[in-house]
This record gives C-alpha cells, structure tokens and sequence, in this order.
C-alpha cells in the first residue's frame, strides 16, 4: 500500500490498514504511551466530530435553571494541562471516543465536550491584566468595573480609608443574576472552595468598594455604614434569603472571642462580637450551619432550608489534601450535587453559582499539581451536574456555562513527545531533553512567581523567590504535589495573565455564546436565558 493518505479512499474502504509505528518507549512514571493509530482513526474522528456537530438544535426555551461554573484562574493553558493529567491516570477513557483507549492528549474534560464555545476578554475598566472583584462583577452584573471593587459601579473609587468606609453607597450598586434570581422568586446558591466572602462568591451577593473588607477586622474603622462582606451574605435581604451557602472563610463569621468548632488553637475574626453563623440559623426556619463533612452528609436535601457550610476558618483544603473522613471536608462535586438537590425543590427553578476557587491560588504558588487537580475536580462537578440534571429530567431546561476569570501565566513548552509525562521533564524518543546550559526541564512553567522549590506545600510560609535555572532537576521529582516549576522573573506570587478564557455552554440560550465576546456578555446571556426584563 501506497504510504500517502487519501480521504477519498478513506471514506470508499472504511480504513486504512497501515499502522504507525510509535516509538519504543517502556512505560514507566515518565511516559504514558498512546494506544496504536493510523491515519484512518485521525480521519473517523474528525468526521464523527462533523457529524455531531450537525445533529446540534438550538434550544431557545426558558430556562427554569442556570448553573454557572467559575474556575478561578482556569486559563486555556490550565484547562490544556489538566486534560492531559486527568488522562494520564489510571482508567480514564474518554466517553466521547468509540476507540478501547485514549492518551492523555485525546482525553477531554467534561465541559470541554460542551456544544457552545467562545472566548471571553479578562480586561476591566482600568486593568488590562484583571483581578477576580471586576471580572466577577462583569459576569454576575454585565457591568465592567474597577480593579477590586465588587458589584459596583466604576464611578465609585475603591475603598481605602475609614472615610471611605462611612459613606453611603447604594447609588452605586449593580444589581446581580442572583438577586435577580431572588427577587423573582427563584431558589439561590452559592459554592466555592475559596472563602465564600473571596471575591468571585461574593460578587455575587455583595456590593463593596474593596473586596478585602471580607470581615469588620479587615475594615479601615469600627462600625462602619458598609456592611462587612460577611454581614452582607447573612443579612441578604433579597426574596428570601440565598438558599444554600458553602465553602470555607468560618472566622470571617465568628467573634474573635470563640474557638473555631475544629481547631481549639483558632478563633474567629469578627471584632464586634457577632457570631454570624448563630444569626444564619436564628433568621431562617429550620436555618442549619455545618463545619465539616459529617455534618454535610447529614443534611436532608428534601428538607433543607437555607443551608451555611463553612469548611475551614479561610479557604477549603485544595483537593489533593482534601480529608474525605466525617471530620474532614466534601468535594466541590458532592457541595453541588446536594446543592442541585436541594434547589429543585423550588416551583420557579434556581440559580447556582459554582467556583473552583483554589486553581487560582495554586497558580499564585507557582504549584501546578495542585493548580490541576483542583481544574479536575472542577470538571468532575460539572459532569456530576450533568448526570445528577440527567437523573432529575432538568437537563434540558437547565443552562449550565462554565468559565474562568482570567488566565494565569502558566505555560506548556519544549517539545515533549506524546504521552509525556505532563508534570514531568521534557522527554523525546524515550530520552529526557537537555537546556541549553545542559540540565533537563520541565514541559510546564511559569512566566513569573516564586520558582523552583521541592517539599513546600502550597499554602506553606512565603519563601525567597528563585527565578530562572537554580536547580539541576535530573534527580528531581518534578511529579510531587509539592513541586514548585521555575519561574523566569522573581516575585513573591506569580500572577494573572490577560489573554482570553474560553467559555463553554450547554442548554437553553447556549448558542448565544460564540465568537469572542465581552466578558460582561455572560450575564447578558443568562439573564436571556431565564428571560428576566
């Protein structure tokens, strides 16, 4: 047979028979070798993907629900990365594939296989390079704002001094899908492995000149006339009150004068002695706060009534250290399959908001192991989502975008051959590839950050930044959760990046997502979808 390849034969024989041979490489840590193709397989699979693409409807009924996902910090090269190391673990088959195995590279995260897509702009009113308070803002208020200021108009300048902090601010609000969501009677929720007072969660709720003032003890005065960030989630007063709250930050809610229920070393925050946790429950009927998964699973979403889950006295554990034990913390999949469970039993529908906060902060850490394990477990919610609207026959009237806030500047370089290792050293035909100054390298780097570090846990104490090549890696294990990559300028945290993020959509009003678009288009497009005026 003729080594050229011709679509024309292709489609008249079914298949060629020739095979490509890959290189004989052993399987070891550093390799995960694909499965044998040929140029038949390569040609099915783009005409499969043609051909899905056709049967594709839109669907413009009303939707009765949204459900929006937020990776914090989920950059294009994040969600590339984590593709890839999702497929690299034992017995991940991409559904999508009628082949009986796939490599990392062919696998797809379950939102990636979403029909809508589109790219989103990052910038804000006055950064090119954004932070979460203003891309938030855009996405939950179809509003540009200023650099850390939430759910308020740009006009009103970010909160530094106790003058600002006693001002009255209500001309300046934005009002969100979520008290949309609340005022037309809809059930709310909000979920995040961050602080559910960090800045993307509370966008949502909040409307703040600075989204640091998550506590009263992070505000420039006592007794401010703005409302700390906490006090804002509690003493909510659209429709009745978000229905179903978790994540972490407990000692924004808790007097400085209480022991945290799980740590006797900690206490809360709160200096004007309120325990926000006690109001939550007082204010609701059958109002229950939880602390730890035991609690969790207690809850009876057939019952549930305005539920507060706060995990941890700051952020939630990232997933490659979460304790799944009764004592420890539920995934971000099991927040929002019980949260889809309990918000259905609204009549008008729900609005949930979801963040994958701690893909971001990983990044800040230069750590990309934990940065793409948390961006796993965020696509692992998004598929429970789906199953769990799927068994509930809510799919179809159910809107479910996923996003980012912005990108981070997080890299995939050298050329490493197919089925390398992606938290490994470069390699190509079975050998690791040296750098100029002859040292092997990492296929995943940062522009910036801390650098190079081996045995430092993500959130560990801040370390002297190493920028560029201090380390010969040949001994290395590039592959430990905590693994710092290099970074090529010093700085004590790695920062966003203000390239575009991807948008994907499935369900009523999806196919308005297209093209690149103007991140403050997302709410534009769920307010669409659930036709609010």
């Amino acid at each position: 047979m003729s080594k050229s390849f011709n679509p024309l034969v292709l489609a008249m024989t079914g298949a060629l028979t020739a095979v490509i041979t890959l290189p004989a490489v052993a399987q070891t840590p550093d390799q995960f070798p694909a499965p044998p193709s040929d140029p038949g397989t390569w040609y099915a699979m783009g005409q499969k993907e043609i051909a899905d693409a056709k049967k594709l409807a839109r669907n413009n009924r009303q939707a009765k629900n949204v459900i929006f996902f937020i990776g914090d910090g989920m950059g294009v090269s994040t969600v590339t990365a984590a593709r890839i190391l999702e497929g690299q673990q034992p017995g991940i088959i991409n559904p999508s594939n009628t082949r009986t195995g796939t490599s990392g590279e062919e696998n797809s995260l379950s939102f990636e296989r979403f029909p809508y897509l589109a790219l989103s702009k990052t910038y804000s009113v006055n950064q090119q390079t954004s932070d979460s308070a203003p891309t938030m803002t855009a996405m939950v208020t179809g509003v540009k704002n200023n650099e850390g200021e939430l759910s308020v108009a740009q006009e009103l300048p970010k909160g530094k001094t106790a003058e600002d902090c006693n001002r009255s601010i209500e001309q300046f609000f934005l009002p969100t899908i979520l008290e949309m969501a609340e005022d037309a009677g809809k059930k709310t929720g909000i979920i995040s492995t961050a602080r559910i007072t960090h800045a993307t969660p509370a966008a949502n709720y909040a409307h703040s000149p600075n989204r640091d003032w998550e506590s009263d003890a992070d505000q420039p005065a006592a007794g401010c006339a703005i409302p700390d960030i906490a006090r804002q989630l509690v003493e909510f007063r659209h429709g009745d009150g978000i229905d179903f709250v978790m994540g972490g930050g407990r000692d924004r809610f808790l007097p400085n004068t209480l022991v945290d229920p799980e740590y006797s070393t900690k206490k809360g925050k709160r200096k004007d002695n309120r325990n926000l946790a006690a109001e939550w429950t007082t204010s609701y009927t059958d109002g229950a706060f939880v602390f730890n998964k035991g609690g969790f699973d207690a809850i009876n979403p057939q019952t549930a009534n305005h539920v507060l889950g706060l995990f941890e006295p700051s952020h939630m554990q990232y997933e490659a250290d979460r304790d799944g034990s009764a004592n420890g913390e539920p995934s971000l999949a099991d927040m929002t399959e019980k949260a889809i469970r309990t918000l259905k039993n609204g009549k008008k529908g729900f609005y949930l908001q979801v963040e994958g906060g701690r893909v971001d902060h990983a990044h800040h850490a230069g750590n990309a192991y934990r940065a793409l394990t948390d961006a796993i477990a965020l696509s692992d919610a998004v598929k429970r989502t789906v199953d769990t609207l799927t068994e509930l026959k809510q799919l179809d009237n159910t809107l479910i975008v996923v996003s980012a806030d912005h990108s981070h500047v997080f890299t995939i370089g050298g050329y490493p051959e197919r089925g390398n290792n992606i938290l490994g050293k470069v390699m190509a035909d079975g050998a690791i590839q040296a750098a100029y100054d002859k040292k092997p390298y990492t296929t995943l780097t940062y522009a910036n950050g801390p650098g190079y570090k081996e045995n430092a846990p993500a959130d560990g104490p801040t370390f002297t930044p190493n920028s560029g090549r201090v380390k010969d890696m040949t001994n290395v294990d590039t592959t430990d959760k905590d693994f710092h990559q290099e970074a090529a300028v010093p700085l004590t945290s790695e920062t966003h990046a203000g390239e575009d993020v991807a948008i994907y959509a499935r369900g009523p009003s999806a196919h308005l997502f297209h093209g690149t678009m103007e991140q403050h288009s997302i709410f534009h497009v769920m307010k669409n979808a659930f036709r609010f005026r």
